[in-house]
């Protein structure tokens, strides 16, 4: 599903253009698929932004010139994967610890497309999968405490194979924060985070999406359709 999805977001890519690079599994499989398309000469003059270190280390090795997002003024086509989307197309991204620079990206390009498999489609945000809120190191107990006063259940992101919590790229630390009712009204509960001190940007990404694409598996047969939004 995910490599069948991650083919069909490079149809959408045309030479001469700026692309935002995602992160994640299927980020990475499309990364590969453009790269081949540059080498194939299918696609010329292509310049990416990469949103994580992940993504601008797999897009050297696979010699896809990469310019820095403080150059450009805009990006004309973002490709990333997303942990939930709802039937707003309002995401919860941040699985990978990538949020903040994937959504800088994601707000400097003409358009935003995602690539995700059928797991992802959600209709209320938040009921399963935890929001990734960025902190400052010395704050994420003070953070911590006014989630809870949200009636948000938060916990220290930790990291599986180093002792000690997972350090973002930016060198911050991750709450991962389950809200008792999930979330209803994304807008303001994207907002709400972002105010309170210590908070760096949360993994809500909140009327940036323009189309998505889903991978599914139906007869043992890999395909992928594009879901309309919900109004």
């Amino acid at each position: 599903m995910k490599k069948a999805v991650a083919d069909a977001a490079i149809k959408e890519v045309k030479s001469d253009m700026i692309v935002g690079l995602g992160s994640g599994s299927t980020a990475a499989l499309m990364i590969e698929s453009l790269a081949n398309e540059i080498r194939s000469g299918q696609l010329q003059n292509i310049r990416g932004v990469a949103t994580s270190f992940q993504s601008e280390v797999l897009a050297l090795e696979l010699d896809i010139p990469l310019i820095d997002l403080a150059s450009v003024s805009q990006i004309d086509l973002a490709i990333d994967g997303a942990d939930e989307v709802d039937p707003q197309f309002q995401l919860i991204k941040g699985g990978g610890a990538c949020h903040v620079r994937e959504k800088l990206v994601a707000s400097k390009a003409n358009q935003l497309l995602i690539v995700v498999d059928e797991t992802k489609l959600v209709q209320n945000l938040n009921k399963s999968f935890p929001l990734p809120v960025e902190v400052l190191p010395n704050a994420w107990k003070q953070v911590q405490e006014v989630i809870s006063e949200m009636k948000g259940n938060s916990n220290l992101r930790m990291a599986t194979k180093k002792a000690g919590p997972v350090v973002t790229d930016q060198g911050n630390l991750v709450l991962d924060v389950l809200f008792n009712d999930g979330i209803k009204n994304p807008q303001d509960i994207e907002l709400t985070l972002n105010n309170i001190p210590g908070v760096l940007e949360n993994g809500l990404f909140v009327d940036l999406t323009d189309k998505v694409l889903v991978g599914k598996i139906e007869n043992s047969i890999p395909f992928v359709y594009s879901p309309s939004k919900v109004s």
